[in-house]
């Protein structure tokens, strides 16, 4: 997979259009998966192991957040026998929880460390924030934003379960520019597809900061991670995902 690296002048945030999905790149789904039926305990321990050999968890902090994580508190009951299967499950509203190998690429990508802050776009029933927040450990912080009122209830109720709740504070509202109040951020998590980079985001990046964001059409986007450098931004092409559009202002 070719990863494109290049430095953006201070403000211009234009995304070329995605040239067409890799159908060999790493970000699509596994092959050969399929959960057991063992306990959640067991099955996520056995996903984690399969995540790890796949070449998604590739660092010692993203293993032991996945391990830490029990996603079957996260996703609804309806569901909660696929919790390890590894691809996204629906959440109502329209929404769904991502694919734990997509997780673990976007954790792993986002290159967080302990005691920063981070905004995550997207929050859904808030699985992805636990990863993030066990990440960052208890000296940093996760903010999430969920657009609907009715799943960021739901995502604030799970934390709280998993005693995650002084990690991780959940918003409602629009997100799809950023959220200003907290800023400037060490990491922007976006999980909806950005039609362009949201300026923005950009601007509430700390120095050193970096932003990820599926960039592209409603169907077929890029993964793009970009790095504020000073007053410059490097930007890098991680390879073809889909997510749910990114809707707001700033989205679609």
């Amino acid at each position: 997979m070719n990863h494109i690296l290049q430095f953006i002048p201070f403000g211009l945030v234009e995304t070329p259009a995605h040239k067409g999905y890799e159908q060999s790149s790493p970000f699509t789904r596994p092959e050969g998966w399929r959960v057991h039926r063992g306990t959640f305990e067991e099955q996520r321990a056995d996903l984690v192991k399969h995540l790890e050999r796949a070449g998604y968890v590739r660092t010692e902090p993203v293993r032991k957040a996945m391990l830490a994580v029990h996603r079957e508190e996260f996703v609804p009951t309806v569901v909660q026998q696929a919790s390890y299967a590894d691809h996204p499950l629906d959440i109502g509203h329209g929404q769904t929880i991502s694919a734990p190998h997509m997780v673990a690429i976007m954790v792993e990508a986002m290159r967080a460390k302990e005691g920063q802050r981070v905004l995550e776009i997207g929050g859904g029933l808030g699985y992805h924030a636990a990863v993030m927040a066990h990440v960052v450990g208890e000296y940093g912080h996760v903010f999430a934003v969920e657009r609907l009122e009715p799943l960021a209830e739901r995502a604030r109720a799970n934390l709280e379960g998993a005693g995650l709740a002084d990690r991780v504070t959940v918003l409602v509202g629009d997100g799809s520019c950023g959220w200003s109040e907290y800023a400037p951020y060490d990491r922007i998590s976006v999980a909806c597809a950005a039609p362009y980079v949201p300026e923005p985001m950009l601007m509430e990046l700390a120095d050193g900061g970096m932003l990820l964001v599926p960039v592209g059409g409603r169907y077929v986007q890029e993964l793009t991670r970009i790095t504020r450098v000073g007053t410059k931004f490097r930007k890098e092409g991680l390879g073809g995902c889909v997510f749910v559009p990114l809707v707001g202002k700033c989205g679609h």
